[in-house]
């Protein structure tokens, strides 16, 4: 009797865990966003991973926190004369940030423990697992890295910093999308070579322009050039405006100007491949769900960074752009993973007869 190939079915609990993981990271996300709209990020000058989690209980606690933050070049700077209580206003937007880190941690690693005690995960889904895992822990040193940065010099956290920080981030969560859906049985998709290699494209491009986003958030350059479509007095500024810094290449990611530019050049080239990539599959009648759901939602973030631009970045409109952001990526992803080739990470395959429900 001719055999085909079927995997068994994944184990639903590891699918809604890793769903809500994911949850946590996009939520997390976030609260980091309005930590940096809020200036909140450096309101915590210490690394404890572990007492740390506990905040200031008493009026002492609260006063030694508070005295911490006045030894920073920020608090100098830019909030002399701050009062305790607006201090207690931007530390509990970075505490918040830092315990949701803490419990995804927790929230990853137990349910991971216990899935490994009861057995029935494959070796590559293991393998996979951990090696989330491990960028995890990779994300909190990352993210003191970055606050290490504005301690002594700056009044700020580095922009490199920042986007290393937000784009690990993503890079854990699109991880844990992917795992989601690899988890699940579908019938594979024949795809087009092309409308494979615009998916993963668009991924990429995706994001590229989340990365020109962390930097634009890290330079401010959100506040500055409030005009759409023109920037600086014209849609493509003058070069030696662009490019004035040495070497050239630093423009990109400390020149206000350039950076909001390419930001922008990022948003169409992402709008433009979306459409096509929309238009290919609506019309080869391949996996066009997910490319005109992935196209409505760059769409929206695209009239949403206009919007927030124009109104010069308040934090609804600027949290609203980040949390669309999320979700292209999500879809990004989801798109990328349904057109490709499919192999379970689950169990090992087993024979199925052909005709018999598997």
């Amino acid at each position: 009797m001719t055999t085909i190939f079927a995997p068994t079915n994944p184990h639903r609990a590891v699918r809604w865990w890793l769903i809500s993981v994911a949850a946590l990271i996009a939520l997390m996300v976030l609260v980091g966003g309005a930590t940096r709209l809020t200036e909140s990020g450096l309101s915590i000058v210490e690394w404890k991973p572990v007492t740390g989690s506990v905040p200031p209980l008493s009026e002492a606690q609260w006063t030694d926190a508070f005295e911490a933050y006045k030894k920073i070049p920020q608090y100098r700077e830019l909030n002399a004369g701050m009062s305790l209580s607006e201090f207690k206003e931007i530390f509990w937007w970075e505490w918040s940030h830092r315990f949701l880190g803490r419990f995804i941690g927790v929230a990853y690693l137990l349910p991971f423990l216990f899935f490994l005690w009861r057995g029935g995960l494959s070796g590559e889904l293991k393998r996979r697992l951990w090696l989330l895992f491990a960028l995890g822990g990779l994300q909190g040193a990352v993210g003191w890295w970055m606050v290490a940065s504005g301690l002594t010099e700056r009044v700020e956290v580095s922009q490199y910093r920042l986007a290393t920080h937000l784009m690990l981030a993503l890079l854990i969560f699109a991880g844990i999308v992917w795992t989601v859906r690899r988890l699940a049985e579908r019938p594979q998709i024949i795809a087009p070579a092309r409308l494979r290699f615009t998916s993963v494209l668009l991924l990429i491009v995706t994001f590229v322009q989340i990365y020109f986003g962390a930097l634009v958030a890290g330079l401010r350059a959100g506040r500055a050039y409030n005009t759409w479509p023109q920037i600086d007095g014209a849609f493509i500024p003058a070069g030696d405006r662009l490019w004035f810094e040495t070497p050239w290449w630093r423009n990109m990611f400390d020149n206000v100007l350039t950076v909001q530019f390419e930001h922008r050049m990022t948003a169409y080239a992402l709008f433009v491949l979306a459409a096509l990539h929309a238009l290919d599959a609506v019309r080869s009648r391949t996996a066009a769900g997910g490319a005109l759901w992935l196209f409505a939602a760059v769409s929206l973030q695209a009239v949403l960074g206009i919007l927030t631009l124009l109104n010069q970045v308040p934090i609804d409109l600027a949290l609203s752009h980040q949390a669309v952001a999320i979700v292209v990526l999500t879809l990004a992803v989801m798109q990328v993973e349904r057109l490709a080739s499919r192999q379970s990470a689950q169990a090992q395959p087993r024979a199925v007869p052909v005709g018999q429900a598997g």
